[in-house]
């Protein structure tokens, strides 16, 4: 045995040396401080750090925790050496370790449940070789989680000042109490022994503050926000009553009359309620369900009387009466009758006041159509009397003769030829050349054989003229009238079809009285025309044709020359148009004069 001790020794001799060649001073990794403070909650895991690194030439050998006490004695909590392993020491086997396998790496310390036992001062002591021992000191403060609790009072109206709520809360620290509420009142605190804290609120008790709300509020470092309390104060009171009927009018012979016993209120509710009359016993045939008294029978008039409820809760009772008057007959009889003819007149004079407003309503219609109708007479005599003005104008410029120059412009050209076309017709159209027809192949195509002037018109010559074809015969020269006739005639036809308008309708440009002859711009167009003295007395009876005229050609030309009669007249050799109400002159472009 002692040579093996020896052996032992000079083992860990040699070792020592060994190490003293490879190893150098090292630092503590954590905690970096000589001196630190750590806090904690009971109940949850605490660890404690300490590290130290070596460095080349240095060896950690033993790691030991202790706990100092107030008296400044120490506890080996734990220890670990770099051979031998670690051991746990007194009350604190098996409540605490080391956090790593290899503790003279890491020696951290892990308190997995954390006591309030366990507040203090612990030392971390490392032993190195061979630079010796060094320290480093954790002051741990175990906070406790605030435990809280409140004792509602229940109250009651009319009570003295007093407590309504009581909040109590233990913990480390102390943790603070206060009350939110928007009730009236005094709060009071108080710390305990043994680390509590007591709070109270107290106030003068009404029947409007039951169900308010009183909540108590604890504070303390360890929770984020505040921890709420909820309560509700509660106030107990008496109950009110009234009675209610199903009919003010109590007469005899009245079926399934009741009264009702209204609990206004009170906390706890009424539970009980208690009819009499006159004092005593209700009448025979009356029943009592819940707070309801029922007739079950018909009124009578000995049922007259005083009526009381009584309702009750734990806190107190409430009392109600009602004179009951019963009369032989029903007094509402009479009011609706004064009620019905207070409607007639109410009904009456709404219907005046409608009849009124409808007549009202009629007379104003009524004016406003006679001043409408008065209205479109004065617009219709207005507008008759521009309509009268306007026709008269047209009057005056169709029988007036223009002494207006552009008269005589190339506008009126085509009726300055037209009319002198009717003047030669009128002077060819004698009853000595009946039985002429024309040779004419269209509407406008030239008579073969007969002369025409640049206007496509023909030409024609009197006896006793000179005859710029030179001489001829007796034959040829009536040959020649009938040809231009016949001519002239179908021309005029022609210009009253197209036109579209009757004969009558044709529009005539108002010639000066010297326009008998051909003018000088005329004559070089048309040529010379002649008119037959017979046509200054011209009339209705001439145009007469003869019986013995068969021809259908003839037949014709009387019928327009007595359309030309009826609607046109000669004056100084110019053909104008009679004077007509319904006569309107057309411009040769087609406007309305």
């Amino acid at each position: 045995m002692m040579d093996q001790s020896v052996l032992d020794r000079s083992l860990d001799r040699l070792l020592l040396v060994l190490l003293s060649v490879t190893c150098a001073k090292g630092v503590f990794v954590e905690p970096l401080k000589a001196v630190t403070f750590q806090r904690s909650l009971a109940e949850s895991p605490t660890r404690l750090p300490c590290r130290y690194q070596c460095l080349v030439g240095e060896q950690v050998v033993q790691v030991t925790w202790y706990k100092e006490h107030r008296d400044g004695t120490k506890d080996q909590i734990i220890t670990a050496h770099f051979t031998d392993g670690h051991t746990e020491f007194g009350r604190y086997s098996g409540r605490v370790r080391f956090e790593s396998g290899r503790p003279t790496e890491n020696s951290a310390l892990l308190i997995p449940n954390t006591e309030e036992s366990d507040d203090g001062t612990y030392t971390c002591h490392i032993s190195t070789f061979p630079n010796g021992n060094f320290e480093r000191r954790i002051t741990l403060t175990v906070w406790i989680l605030p435990i809280s609790s409140l004792e509602p009072v229940v109250l009651t109206e009319g009570q003295s000042f007093r407590v309504a709520a009581s909040c109590r809360a233990v913990g480390r620290p102390l943790p603070t109490l206060s009350w939110d509420t928007d009730l009236p009142g005094l709060s009071q605190n108080r710390t305990n022994e043994g680390g509590s804290v007591s709070s109270y609120y107290s106030l003068h008790p009404l029947r409007s503050m039951n169900g308010k709300r009183l909540d108590c509020m604890v504070r303390h470092p360890a929770l984020e926000r505040p921890r709420r309390i909820s309560n509700k104060l509660v106030v107990h009171y008496p109950p009110d009553a009234d009675i209610s009927a199903s009919t003010d009018d109590w007469f005899a012979g009245l079926e399934d009359g009741e009264l009702t016993c209204d609990a206004g209120g009170g906390f706890p509710a009424p539970q009980n309620t208690t009819w009499t009359w006159r004092g005593g016993a209700l009448p025979e045939g009356v029943l009592t369900l819940g707070e309801k008294l029922i007739f079950r029978r018909g009124l009578r008039l000995n049922d007259s009387g005083l009526y009381k409820c009584v309702v009750t809760n734990t806190v107190g009772a409430a009392q109600a009466e009602y004179l009951m008057t019963v009369t032989e007959k029903s007094h509402r009889k009479e009011t609706s009758s004064s009620d019905s003819m207070l409607l007639i007149i109410i009904g009456a004079s709404a219907a005046v006041v409608i009849l009124v407003l409808v007549v009202v309503v009629l007379l104003v219609l009524r004016q406003h159509r006679h001043r409408s109708k008065k209205l479109e007479m004065e617009l219709s005599e207005k507008m008759e009397e521009i309509n009268n003005l306007s026709r008269q104008a047209s009057f005056r410029r169709l029988n007036s003769v223009s002494s207006d120059p552009r008269a005589q412009a190339d506008d009126y050209a085509l009726l300055r030829s037209d009319s002198r076309m009717k003047n030669s017709q009128m002077s060819l159209e004698r009853p000595i050349y009946k039985g002429s027809q024309s040779t004419l192949g269209g509407r406008w195509a030239p008579v073969a054989g007969l002369e025409v002037d640049v206007m496509g018109h023909p030409m024609a010559w009197h006896e006793g003229e000179n005859n710029p074809r030179g001489a001829g015969t007796d034959g040829e020269k009536e040959a020649h009238r009938r040809r231009a006739g016949s001519y002239l005639k179908s021309s005029t036809m022609s210009l009253v079809l197209d036109s579209g308008l009757p004969s009558s309708q044709l529009p005539l440009k108002d010639q000066p009285d010297d326009a008998v002859g051909p003018r000088e711009a005329d004559s070089a167009l048309i040529g010379v025309v002649a008119v037959p003295p017979q046509v200054e007395n011209w009339s209705h009876s001439q145009l007469t044709p003869p019986e013995d005229l068969d021809d259908e050609e003839d037949g014709g030309s009387y019928h327009l020359s007595e359309a030309l009669t009826n609607h046109f007249y000669y004056s100084n050799g110019v053909l104008r148009p009679r004077p007509h109400s319904n006569a309107i002159l057309l411009h040769p472009h087609g406007q309305v004069i």
